[in-house]
């Protein structure tokens, strides 16, 4: 979803969406609202999600809006959002909050490889293919750190770690991705 549902709403103003940003919680909320939520908190650190109330580490505007960026206050939402990103995307988050932004992460990682219209670097689409291969042989080959064949199912675990680990990393360089799009440097 690059853009929220069209029957969808801003939570925070209820109503429709005037430059819709994506929370990394996968949450929509209207640029302005979001940058009023974090100012009416603490502007020295991330606010919360005022549906789920996780931290929101990362604002993606919505796709329509590179359109409309010569509109003075799309141009002010998206630079409060670049801002934003600027102080909190790129932070070194813990390992709940990672693997908490793994769907939001993946799922636009998927979108983005498999649309023709989008362009990720190539580097970066090797990254992820060769992360993504390497992984799936480690798991479909007989060699293991815990074979399945003496342990039985508990060996299964070191195969799920690793995919674990591979999605994780796959996650942090897209996240890296988007840092650098949507204000980082």
């Amino acid at each position: 979803m690059d853009d929220p549902l069209a029957n969808d709403f801003c939570s925070v103003c209820r109503n429709n969406f005037s430059i819709p940003c994506q929370a990394n919680c996968s949450h929509w909320f209207c640029g302005n609202c979001i940058m009023q939520v974090w100012h009416y908190g603490s502007a020295i650190q991330p606010c919360k999600c005022p549906l789920c109330r996780r931290q929101i580490t990362l604002l993606i505007p919505g796709e329509a809006l590179s359109r409309q960026h010569h509109d003075p206050e799309v141009a002010e939402i998206l630079r409060q959002v670049e801002t934003y990103n600027r102080l909190f995307g790129g932070r070194a988050n813990g390992l709940i909050q990672r693997m908490q932004d793994l769907p939001f992460l993946l799922r636009r990682l998927l979108r983005e490889l498999m649309d023709p219209q989008r362009s990720l670097p190539l580097v970066i689409r090797a990254r992820v293919y060769i992360a993504m291969i390497l992984s799936a042989v480690y798991v479909l080959s007989p060699v293991d750190i815990i074979p399945e064949g003496i342990l039985g199912i508990v060996g299964l675990l070191d195969d799920l770690l690793i995919v674990l680990i591979c999605f994780l990393h796959v996650a942090a360089i897209y996240r890296s991705v988007l840092y650098v799009r949507h204000g980082g440097s």
